[in-house]
């Protein structure tokens, strides 16, 4: 055991000890770069939480909707208790209406088209029976 530990004393002294700086910069830099990626990906998938958060926040009635399913269609309801929305779809002779979690949103385009159009029309015939009496 003597003799290996003698052996591998020996083998170390007789290498020559080069100048390391090259591969230490080199390490350095790589151990820089990780970090800078992790940071980078921290700050940017907060910035999209962020972004998703405030467009579901800002959704309404009648706002176009696109789910992660690429079910699309129109807001009819929205529930902030529970958190969900009904999605009205569909064309005018066969609507149907489709009850999803605010988390299943993709993509939303601001309020245009049949849902905000029914709605109108809801509220001028309920106001129309009230102004007769």
């Amino acid at each position: 055991m003597l003799r290996f530990l003698d052996a591998a004393a020996d083998a170390a002294e007789s290498t020559p000890t080069g100048n390391n700086l090259p591969m230490t910069i080199i390490f350095i830099v790589i151990i820089v770069g990780m970090i800078g990626l992790l940071i980078w990906q921290t700050v940017s998938g907060k910035k999209k939480q962020k972004e998703a958060r405030n467009m579901v926040d800002s959704l309404k009635v009648g706002d176009r909707v696109k789910t992660i399913g690429g079910v699309c269609g129109f807001v009819a309801e929205i529930n902030n208790a529970e958190n969900t929305f009904v999605l009205e779809t569909g064309l005018d002779g066969n609507k149907s209406y489709v009850k999803f979690d605010k988390g299943a949103i993709y993509q939303t385009a601001p309020a245009q088209g049949s849902a905000v159009a029914a709605e109108e029309k809801t509220e001028e015939k309920q106001e129309e029976p009230a102004d007769k009496e």
